[in-house]
């Protein structure tokens, strides 16, 4: 079965074409060397998968053509549990850092708008 079809039917990526520009790009490895979007792989195959910071570790347990339910597409392979541990701490360390870009609300209001003119007005003075 080709790499790229597998990756997307384990739901890695959203569509076929976006796993073929992944493996093209180097961002999947078949034990740890990089390969074309064509290549054959079977059960038992490793891969390392990269999408954006997150980092992937799994064996490929089963072949499937079709995509299905997220479940089911889970089935497909098993992941290291070291690696899993890992990005499940990368991903609860950028959730913690999204609650203080949350804070911000948009485009400032007038009132703030005023208060910021007024700290530009006294720093351009030598005050403050």
């Amino acid at each position: 079965m080709r790499l790229d079809r597998w990756l997307w039917a384990a739901r890695f990526f959203k569509t076929r074409s976006l796993a073929q520009a992944a493996v093209v790009g180097g961002r999947v490895k078949l034990k740890g060397e990089r390969v074309k979007a064509a290549k054959e792989i079977a059960p038992g195959a490793q891969l390392t998968i990269r999408i954006g910071e997150l980092e992937w570790a799994v064996t490929v347990r089963a072949l499937s053509d079709k995509r299905r339910r997220a479940d089911v597409a889970r089935e497909l392979y098993e992941e290291d549990e070291a690696r899993r541990a890992r990005r499940m701490a990368q991903v609860a360390d950028r959730r913690a850092q999204a609650s203080v870009w949350g804070e911000r609300k948009g485009r400032p209001t007038k009132r703030d708008r005023r208060e910021l003119e007024r700290w530009r007005r006294g720093r351009g003075r030598g005050e403050g």
